[in-house]
């Protein structure tokens, strides 16, 4: 156990995180030159087309250090705000982390969350300064700043370029130098904890585990301590770039299992492995729940389709711990599911996943957050949905919730960022120069207002330098109203959205003038409105399709003229009042964009 090290890369979004974590396989030879491609860890289009990591990969390579064999246990992690879950599972596993720092853009707000995570986990941090080879390093600057945030020596930090390979054989002896070898009793009963999990077609759940104590053997009888359920280890090993199986997995080691499991809700992430015949006495504790931040209605298409969709987002969930379900109907689009995501970005992915693995065609309705209302009669209600709302006549006082913003920008762009942030209703609780040219701004500002469109305007004002994190403080109460859209006065209940009072008016008008672009017209037309109760805020008018019917009257009198005319009057008022407005998916995720 001395010769193992377990470890994850943590930093900031493209900060060269998975550059590095292919330069290591590289140098530690677990990879030939044949294999090798860029961002090797990454296995899923969506991650090589977007140029991000959305899972956290576990990778085991072997290294000889004056004249010692190791053991290294990698587990390279996303850096984007919206997969922080991911990373918490990985720190969860480890004893040490590389904090990277990009020379070239210095420390942003998600090193800083992410580092803080670490910590709080006690764990051995070595800081990398990366892409020292860029034309734009400015390495002492960046030193400064670490040194400032950590609390090292400037010796400690260690310069490197993950494109170049400059600097991997220092980093790979501090690993072995300064990141302590994992503690546990081989002995001891079997305590291993679950930190990821994948559904494969033909051999059914395969979990990841980081051994704590004990020992894991193929063919052992194991049992899940949370679901409870026994099962028999069909067979264990190691993660290499393939699964490589292995009789015994010792304390201190990552592996997997594969034990026949079919169904999803049968493998939790967190759980912990024990044996059947002599269990451990509790279960590993400290695993951080996942708390959604955005809500979103995924709806088939097809309503037949509901039940394949339920297998597809079970699956998913078994591959992607963070993304909560449950299921609900609505009167426009049949049966579905109400989703809790950590962000924009994460719904994004989960869409596009849908389609792209399960071939599942999906609606999308307009993201909100978790309310809370308190009614007259002092009740309290969770709102996750607008159609939760009671009606204002009932309410007493609305709740929303609140979170602590930390944006890290340029100081040329701290006028416009600053007014981004008062528009979205937040509050200025800080400001702190990290440099000369850095600052550190914090706001206190609602969730709700971020939900939408907040990061890609702070990246357009900010020409990208700005990084944003966020954490949630609580609740506060607002005046909060229910803002329908109605078409032909028929409320579509999929874009309704719960909406601060001073912005219904225009949101209303936008929402109305967005959706008129976007829908065909008919043979009748349609009235698109934005309501708050009985009250309509806002209205446009979608014109039908006109066909001459008077074109077969050539002079004659203008009686004849007239009465087709009314008859085609008459004919467009009763197709008006059963013919149905087909909204294309386009116009749901339109209203997101109102900016554009």
């Amino acid at each position: 156990m001395n010769h193992i090290r377990n470890f994850c890369i943590i930093a900031h979004i493209d900060h060269g995180k998975s550059t590095l974590a292919d330069r290591l396989l590289e140098y530690t030879k677990t990879i030939d030159k044949r294999q090798m491609q860029a961002q090797l860890l990454d296995d899923m289009d969506l991650e090589r087309e977007r140029g991000i990591t959305i899972k956290s990969h576990a990778i085991q390579m072997n290294y000889e250090l004056d004249g010692q064999k190791y053991v290294l246990n990698l587990i390279d992690t996303p850096g984007h705000v919206d997969f922080s879950y991911e990373v918490s599972r990985s720190i969860a596993a480890c004893e040490g982390a590389l904090l990277i720092v990009d020379a070239a853009q210095g420390i942003e707000a998600q090193t800083i969350s992410n580092l803080f995570m670490a910590l709080e986990h006690d764990l051995t941090i070595i800081p990398v300064l990366n892409k020292i080879d860029l034309p734009g390093a400015m390495p002492e600057e960046v030193k400064d700043e670490i040194v400032e945030l950590l609390g090292c020596e400037r010796d400690e930090i260690i310069p490197a370029s993950g494109k170049t390979g400059i600097g991997v054989f220092d980093i790979l002896r501090a690993i072995i130098e300064r990141i302590p070898a994992p503690k546990g009793d081989v002995q001891a009963p079997l305590k291993a904890l679950i930190f990821d999990s994948v559904f494969n077609p033909f051999r059914g759940i395969i979990a990841y585990y980081r051994v704590f104590e004990g020992e894991i053997r193929k063919g052992q009888h194991v049992k899940f301590m949370n679901t409870g359920e026994d099962y028999f280890a069909d067979e264990t090993g190691i993660l290499k770039l393939e699964m490589t199986p292995r009789e015994v997995i010792k304390a201190g080691d990552v592996g997997y299992i594969i034990s026949g499991i079919k169904d999803a809700k049968e493998v939790q992430v967190g759980d912990t492995i024990t044996d059947a015949k002599h269990p451990a006495a509790e279960a590993i504790q400290g695993f951080s729940e996942v708390k959604p931040m955005v809500f979103a209605g995924i709806y088939p298409v097809d309503t037949d389709d509901y039940e394949e969709l339920r297998d597809a987002m079970e699956k998913l969930q078994l591959n992607d711990a963070s993304i909560v379900f449950e299921p609900e109907s609505s009167a426009a689009l049949g049966f579905g599911f109400r989703c809790g995501f950590l962000g924009m970005l994460h719904l994004e992915i989960i869409q596009e996943r849908l389609e792209r693995e399960f071939n599942m065609t999906v609606i999308t309705t307009v993201p909100n957050v978790s309310y809370i209302a308190y009614t007259t009669k002092g009740e309290r209600i969770d709102v996750n949905n607008p159609s939760d709302l009671p009606p204002p006549d009932k309410i007493d006082y609305v709740e929303e919730p609140y979170i602590s913003a930390t944006v890290i920008t340029k100081s040329e762009f701290v006028g416009p960022v600053m007014g981004l942030c008062l528009d979205k209703r937040g509050i200025l609780k800080n400001q702190v120069y990290l440099t000369s040219d850095r600052v550190d701004l914090k706001f206190d500002m609602p969730l709700a207002e971020i939900v939408f469109d907040f990061y890609d305007r702070l990246k357009t004002i900010s020409k990208g330098y700005a990084s944003f994190d966020y954490h949630p403080i609580g609740y506060q109460e607002s005046t909060l109203v229910k803002m329908d859209i109605l078409l032909n006065a028929k409320q579509v209940d999929a874009l309704s959205a719960i909406i601060h009072k001073d912005n219904a008016f225009d949101l209303g008008k936008k929402i109305c003038k967005k959706l008129k672009d976007l829908i065909p017209k008919q043979q009748f037309e349609i009235a698109i409105q934005a309501g708050i109760g009985a009250k309509i805020i806002a209205r446009e008018t979608i014109s039908a399709l006109r066909k001459d019917v008077t074109a077969k009257c050539y002079g004659g009198d203008i009686s004849r003229k007239r009465k087709l005319l009314e008859k085609q009057k008459e004919g467009k008022k009763r197709m008006r009042q059963v013919g149905n407005v087909e909204i294309p998916q386009s116009a749901f995720m339109a209203v997101l964009k109102l900016n554009d």
